[in-house]
């Protein structure tokens, strides 16, 4: 229970953090954007998908509905990143973050009680 607790916490705190960074084009945002070829714009609206994936998974274990379509949208976003990444030959440095949250939340979507029922 803890382990699943840590999780959900670690997940919440990734997307959250990144979501809000990309909603207000914080530091290397507007560059990552042009990178991956998006407008910033674009990429704010990626920002807001993530934050509000972060609370679908916070709210995955009270709502278990909520929480496996949370997670299935970030593993939607997460399978575009990893695609980005590959097209932009960004290399393995900048895959593995993509790749690595992508386990966490298939991960969460696993454990999560009632998603399959």
């Amino acid at each position: 229970m803890y382990l699943y607790a840590a999780l959900i916490c670690l997940i919440v705190l990734v997307f959250a953090l990144l979501g809000v960074a990309k909603l207000l084009a914080l530091g290397p945002m507007p560059e990552l954007a042009a990178h991956a070829g998006f407008s910033t714009a674009a990429y704010r609206v990626i920002g807001a998908l993530e934050l509000a994936g972060a609370v679908g998974v916070a709210l995955g274990p009270v709502m278990p509905l909520c929480g496996g379509l949370a997670a299935s949208g970030l593993l939607l976003l997460l399978a575009g990143a990893v695609a980005t990444h590959v097209r932009n030959r960004d290399g393995l440095a900048k895959l593995v973050p993509a790749v690595a949250c992508g386990a966490l939340v298939a991960w969460y979507l696993a454990l999560l009680p009632g998603a399959t029922s």
